[in-house]
This record gives C-alpha cells, sequence and structure tokens, in this order.
C-alpha cells in the first residue's frame, strides 16, 4: 500500500488496483460524472458500486448505526491514524488476502480529521455475480458441498486469528462458481487463544435460524452438521 499524507488527511491505496485518482476516487460525484456508477446499495448510507479502468469496486463512507448515530452520523474519535475504521479494515483485508481468505481485495481508504473526530471512507473490490446466501437459500437449498466450504472458510479466518464480530448469513457470498466470500470486516480485529471462535460460530448459526423464521430460508439441522464438518476439516 500507497501513503499519500497532508496536514489532516490520510490516503492509503493499491496503485496495482487503483490507477484513478486516489484524491478524487472517494467521492460518488467523481465516478457519477465519469459514467462509471454501475449500481448502489442502501444501508446505514449508499453503497456506490463502480468500475474501475482495472476492476469493478464498492465505495462505502462510514456511518454510525443505533441510536447514537441518529445524533452523529459519521464522526469518530480520533485516536491514531492506522486505527482510523478505513485504515484498520483495510489492513486486515490485507492480512486474509495473503492468508488465503477468500475476501474482497481492498484497494483504497481515506481518514479525514477534524479537531478530536474524523470521518472515513473504503474502497473495496466487488465479487462479481456473487450473492448472499440468504438471497440464495430463499430460492432453495444449497448442496453439501457448499455448506462444508462455508465452514472451511470460517476455519481459514479463524486460523489467522481474525473475529468476524458480524459473521451472519448476509455478510456470506457465494459467485457463480460456488466460491464462498465472506464480507463486511469493519470493527473486526484479530483476537488471541481460541476461546471466541465458538461463539462466532454460535452467532453464526442464529443468523441462520433467525432467517429461517424470517424468510423461511432452506436451513435445517443437517445443513448446520456439513458446515461444522467443512470447518473441522481444515
Amino acid at each position: 500500500m500507497q501513503e499519500r499524507v497532508n496536514a489532516n488527511q490520510r490516503i492509503w491505496f493499491d496503485p496495482t488496483l487503483l490507477t484513478e485518482s486516489p484524491d478524487h476516487c472517494f467521492e460518488s460525484e467523481f465516478w457519477l460524472q465519469a459514467g462509471k456508477v454501475i449500481g448502489s446499495a442502501q444501508g446505514r448510507g449508499t453503497t456506490w458500486f463502480v468500475q474501475g479502468e482495472k476492476l469493478e469496486m464498492a465505495l462505502r463512507h462510514y456511518r454510525r448505526g443505533g441510536l447514537f448515530g441518529k445524533l452523529v452520523k459519521d464522526a469518530y474519535w480520533f485516536t491514531g491514524w492506522l486505527r482510523t475504521r478505513g485504515a484498520a479494515e483495510l489492513l486486515l483485508l490485507e492480512k486474509l488476502v495473503q492468508g488465503g481468505v477468500r475476501v474482497p481485495r481492498p484497494v483504497a481508504a481515506r481518514a479525514i480529521r477534524t479537531g478530536l473526530t474524523y470521518q472515513a471512507d473504503l474502497l473495496v473490490e466487488k465479487v462479481p455475480g456473487a450473492r448472499d446466501l440468504v438471497a440464495l437459500l430463499e430460492l432453495g437449498p444449497l448442496p453439501p458441498h457448499c455448506w462444508r466450504a462455508i465452514g472451511e472458510m470460517v476455519r481459514q479466518m479463524h486460523n489467522l486469528q481474525v473475529c468476524h464480530t458480524d459473521l451472519n448469513s448476509h455478510n456470506i457470498l457465494l459467485d457463480q462458481a460456488e466460491q464462498v466470500w465472506l464480507i463486511d470486516f469493519d470493527k473486526c480485529g484479530e483476537r488471541k487463544g481460541d476461546g471466541w471462535k465458538a461463539k462466532n460460530l454460535a452467532r453464526l448459526q442464529r443468523s441462520f435460524l433467525k432467517e429461517q423464521r424470517k424468510r423461511g430460508i432452506q436451513f435445517d439441522p443437517q445443513c448446520w452438521a456439513w458446515l461444522l464438518d467443512g470447518y473441522q476439516s481444515v
């Protein structure tokens, strides 16, 4: 990663993936004016999907959720440049990619400091042709090898001592080749020991059960058994 520095801003970017201007690539207007916006998704804010010269990317501005987020939408306490949300997620994704975990490749991050607070943005690879597990399981069941592959990918992440604090059925994707991808690593990080891993898996299981009740997705105890088979095989 290269770094651009000025008095109140830091930009980190991978020049092998980003040939557009790092100074402008975090602004949706830059992509809109270039006619390179290929889609968007609504969450806490708008995630823009853009067509870069090297790859399709997802652009996200960090926003707060919950009750506090209604008062302070996108400002965070500044405790160091590498602890800003974008930089931390960028570095974690880089570690996961190097460790063989299939996650979106990190492209660039930005932090802008204003006094004691900062705002942040992130640009990552958009996984082409991928859908989250909830969308797929609403349509029908997944074969056993897909469940095992999901378990294997989660275990590879755990073997790197990375805890996905929001590990749920929406943050796991399957692409057209049935490859598993893990996404959305905001506020995630490395942890010591092994005690947290079972709790992380339990969180994932609860999310499947929740979506089963809510949306009627195709999930049963045998699906979870296949996932655990994959997890234990790595």
